[in-house]
């Protein structure tokens, strides 16, 4: 989508939280993009290792930079990967502001939000799901919404420099859903079982993630009626030209990182396994982090890394699809580096293929 260049600054909005804490552990390792800013509001001033200690040895001495200054840190006309990793309804201002920091010092920029903030190309839509205006509506044409892996889809395919992330859970849903849409084997409704861990709802305490609430148990919450749905029904008819109905039932899980979700449908009459199969291999033949996997996919195969598995069962006319992610990697820092790299015209693997560690 741009030129290949060999010198990229990163700035991370919102560096603290656990996305942002992700993308800092990715930056650490990715060969041409190098941290420039790691920006928080509360923190501005502290050294990333007393927030991380895990990435203490990676940053050495940096520090958080406050949000009016992270652009005078960086060289008049550099290259600059914009992650914002804010909260929903605060990013949008946030990214806002960022630009025009970014325009008045003359940086290339390009922007991945993480958050809620850009997923829907109408201002009334995010609305109607979020019950608040958009902070920065005007923005909404320069970003672009969808996983890496359907973005030549039909629909999808219009140029963009900025990407609004799909959130953890429509990541999986989506990964799962679409070859079976858009092959035409199922025209739905799909029936989803959505598993996360206690990193899914922020580093800050809830009461639904408090330890001795969320340790050895297992519950649903907002079924039928999770936010996530209507961005999920839109991305899919982005996709496939198509309208299927969403029946979600999201449950939390006793376990820190990852979303197991588990897919139902029914399947057009006649439709073999090897069809449904086949569908997958064809719309993930290119795909650099899907990999379709014998029997059901384990969490702990994915956990830590930017892989999704899939598992498919098929029994007479109804399908059962697995999709398992680490929803703070492939689901938020992880897809958003991906989506970067594509931006910056860098192989789309970079920063994203060291092994992950078994037995999380």
């Amino acid at each position: 989508m741009t030129a290949t260049t060999d010198s990229i600054s990163a700035a991370v909005l919102g560096a603290t939280g656990y996305v942002g804490g992700e993308l800092l552990r990715l930056i650490a390792a990715h060969p041409q993009i190098r941290l420039g800013a790691a920006v928080s509001g509360s923190r501005g001033g502290d050294r990333i290792g007393a927030a991380f200690p895990h990435l203490a040895a990676a940053y050495d001495e940096a520090e958080f930079t406050v949000p009016g200054q992270w652009a005078e840190t960086l060289e008049p006309g550099s290259n600059v990967a914009l992650f914002s990793a804010a909260p929903h309804g605060a990013s949008a201002a946030l990214v806002a502001n960022a630009m025009e920091q970014a325009a008045a010092r003359n940086l290339k920029l390009r922007v991945v939000d993480c958050s809620a903030d850009f997923r829907y190309a109408d201002a009334e839509q995010y609305r109607d799901v979020y019950g608040s205006a958009h902070a920065a509506p005007s923005l909404l044409d320069n970003f672009h919404c969808a996983v890496p892996e359907h973005s030549a889809s039909p629909g999808a395919g219009r140029a963009a420099e900025h990407i609004g992330h799909p959130g953890c859970f429509a990541t999986a849903v989506l990964l799962a859903a679409v070859p079976l849409v858009r092959s035409g084997l199922s025209s739905g409704p799909l029936f989803v079982n959505g598993i996360t861990g206690s990193t899914g709802s922020g580093r800050s305490a809830q009461p639904g993630t408090h330890h001795p609430e969320r340790h050895s148990n297992l519950y649903a919450y907002k079924p039928l009626q999770h936010r996530h749905v209507p961005e999920i029904v839109q991305l899919i008819k982005d996709a496939c030209n198509a309208r299927v109905a969403i029946n979600f039932v999201p449950h939390s899980g006793p376990f820190a990182r990852g979303i197991y979700v588990t897919l139902q449908a029914s399947l057009v009459s006649g439709t073999r396994a090897e069809d449904v199969r086949r569908a997958f291999v064809d719309d993930y033949a290119g795909a650099a982090f899907v990999r379709l996997v014998d029997g059901a996919p384990k969490l702990k195969d994915v956990v830590a890394s930017n892989w999704c598995h899939i598992g498919i069962r098929c029994e007479n006319d109804s399908v059962v699809v697995m999709s398992a992610i680490d929803n703070l990697v492939k689901g938020a820092a992880g897809g958003a580096l991906q989506w970067m790299n594509r931006l910056w015209s860098l192989p789309e693997t970079s920063g994203l293929l060291a092994p992950a560690p078994a037995w999380t």
